[in-house]
C-alpha cells in the first residue's frame, strides 16, 4: 500500500521519476482540451475519493482534472453535507470509502486525521492539505523550478514569513532532493524543530530577510493568517519586516524565481509588482498541481518507481 502523506513516504529517487513523468506528460498535453485523457489513459476506471475539510481551489479542481486526465473519475465530499459533518469517525469513513473509491485525497487540518484515514483504509490515501504538511504543493513547486532551467541539487531556497506547514514540506523536500532552505520568519512563528531537524544541514532559520535572501535561487512565501487563525492584527505586525518587495527580490540572485501556492493577499506578504513581475512562476507553480499530482497518483498505484 503506498500512501503519500509526506513526501519522505515517496523517497528521492521516486520523487525525481514523479518530476520527470509529470513533465513529460505535460509536454505531451499541449493543444489538447483539458478535460481530455491522455492517450494512455494509465488510470481508467478508477475513482478518487476527494473528501475537505477545509475550503479549496487548486486542490480541488487540479485534483480533479488529474484524475480525469489519467482516465478516471472523482467523487467529492465536503464535511459539511457528509456524515464525517455530524460526527462519523475517519476510521469507519475510511473504511467505507475503501470499499467504493480506488484511491482518497483528504484536505483536512490536523495532520493526525490522514493518518488515521490510511491506517484504516484499504487503498491508498494523499495529503490534499494538513496544518503539518502540503507536499501535493511542493510537488508542483519544484517541478516549475526546473522548468525555470533550475536543477533542484545545489539551490538555495528563501522562505519568508509563517513557519507553516508549506514551509514544512518545504523543508522536507530539500533535505530529500539536496537543496537548501533558509527559513526567514519573525521570532515565535518559527516551523517546527523536528521538520528542521530531519532535514539536517539543509535546513537553517533565520531573522534577517535581506541576509536571508542573499544569493537566493527561489524565494517562496505564503498566505500569513491561514483559514481559521486568530490574532490576526498582532501576527501581521510581526509579519511586515517580513514582506516580499521589488527591493528585497534584488538581494537574490539576478535570475531568482519568486513562487507563491496561493491564495495571495496582495499587499500583506507580497506587494503586487513582485508576484505579476517578470520573476514570478505563480501560474505555471499552479497549473503544475494537476501535472505533479497526476505523478502523484500514478505514483500511488504502483505506476511509477
Amino acid at each position: 500500500m503506498r500512501h503519500f502523506l509526506d513526501l519522505s513516504d515517496a523517497g528521492s529517487e521516486a520523487i525525481a521519476a514523479m518530476l520527470a513523468d509529470a513533465a513529460s506528460r505535460k509536454a505531451a498535453r499541449k493543444g489538447l482540451p483539458k478535460g481530455q485523457p491522455d492517450p494512455d489513459a494509465p488510470l481508467a476506471g478508477r475513482t478518487l475519493a476527494m473528501v475537505f475539510e477545509k475550503n479549496s481551489t487548486r486542490t480541488r479542481v487540479s485534483f480533479d482534472m488529474a484524475i480525469r486526465q489519467l482516465g478516471g473519475s472523482a467523487v467529492i465530499l465536503d464535511a459539511g453535507t457528509s456524515q464525517l459533518g455530524r460526527g462519523e469517525t475517519i476510521a469507519d469513513t475510511a473504511r467505507v470509502l475503501s470499499g467504493y473509491c480506488d484511491a482518497i485525497m483528504v484536505r483536512t487540518d490536523d495532520h493526525a486525521k490522514i493518518e488515521e484515514m490510511a491506517h484504516y483504509a484499504s487503498v491508498p490515501v494523499i495529503n490534499g492539505l494538513t496544518d503539518h504538511s502540503h507536499p501535493c504543493q511542493i510537488m508542483a513547486d519544484m517541478q516549475a523550478v526546473i522548468e525555470a532551467g533550475k536543477p533542484l541539487d545545489g539551490l538555495k531556497w528563501t522562505w519568508l514569513g509563517d513557519g507553516n506547514n508549506v514551509l514544512h514540506s518545504i523543508v522536507e523536500a530539500g533535505g530529500l532532493m539536496g537543496f537548501d532552505v533558509v527559513a526567514c520568519c519573525p521570532e515565535g512563528y518559527d516551523p517546527s524543530p523536528e521538520v528542521m531537524r530531519a532535514a539536517g544541514n539543509r535546513a537553517s532559520l533565520s531573522r534577517d530577510p535581506v541576509a536571508a535572501v542573499a544569493g537566493a535561487d527561489v524565494i517562496v512565501t505564503d498566505t500569513w493568517i491561514s483559514m481559521g487563525q486568530a490574532h490576526a492584527e498582532e501576527k501581521l505586525a510581526a509579519m511586515m519586516p517580513y514582506q516580499v518587495t521589488e527591493a528585497l527580490m534584488a538581494q537574490a540572485k539576478s535570475d531568482a524565481i519568486f513562487l507563491h501556492c496561493l491564495p495571495a493577499h496582495r499587499g500583506e506578504e507580497v506587494v503586487a509588482e513582485v508576484i505579476d513581475g517578470p520573476q514570478s512562476r505563480i501560474w505555471p507553480e499552479a497549473e503544475n498541481r494537476v501535472h505533479a499530482q497526476k505523478s502523484v497518483l500514478r505514483w500511488c498505484f504502483g505506476q511509477i518507481g
